[in-house]
């Protein structure tokens, strides 16, 4: 009877936990979807992965890792892990979210077909404010947005992925060298 009453309760206790990380999946992507650019890309790609909570700071070296999920066609397939080591001049730590589109399934495919990885680049992000430039595997891009209520994206495919970053909170100042790599878990 004990084992059966705690098993309700941590049933009941992990459901409001579930509900929450779910939610803050759809609130990222409603974010990017009604940010500029990326709204109108995210309605044609073939798929997309999104990453809610990046979390980044350095002195000197510094890093980065969020957890994702990736979505064909609106489906959830698998999840995913962005990890970054970067060099150069830093100083801080943010929280940013991530939106990663794939136009075609030849681009997913690389994506998660083992650990990918990609970009250089130089960045000034402040608060909530962040402009930024990219440079990698993928191309170059550059991008501009506001704060969680009024972002504004701008971008496009490059190589079949666009990338898109919307700054939550923090300060740091960074021209450093790194790049993004990425593991992927199927569903």
């Amino acid at each position: 009877m004990l084992k059966r009453l705690m098993l309700t309760l941590t049933i009941l206790l992990l459901l409001p936990v579930s509900a929450a990380r779910a939610d803050e999946y759809s609130d990222t992507l409603n974010l990017f979807k009604n940010a500029g650019e990326s709204g109108s890309l995210l309605h044609s790609a073939y798929a997309y992965a999104v990453f809610p909570k990046i979390g980044k700071g350095g002195v000197g070296i510094g890093g980065a890792r969020g957890k994702g999920r990736v979505y064909k066609q609106g489906k959830h397939i698998g999840d995913a892990t962005m990890t970054q080591l970067t060099v150069g001049l830093q100083l801080g730590g943010q929280v940013y979210s991530e939106l990663i589109l794939f136009e075609d399934e030849r681009a997913l495919k690389e994506f998660t077909g083992g650990n990918f990885e990609f970009g250089a680049d130089a960045n000034a992000i402040a608060i909530t404010a962040a402009a930024g430039a990219q440079a990698g595997t993928t191309g170059t891009s550059a991008n501009v947005s506001g704060g969680k209520n009024d972002a504004k994206t701008t971008g496009s495919y490059r190589k079949g992925m666009a990338v898109f970053t919307v700054a939550k909170g923090g300060l740091m100042y960074e021209a450093s060298v790194g790049g993004q790599k990425f593991s992927y878990k199927p569903r």
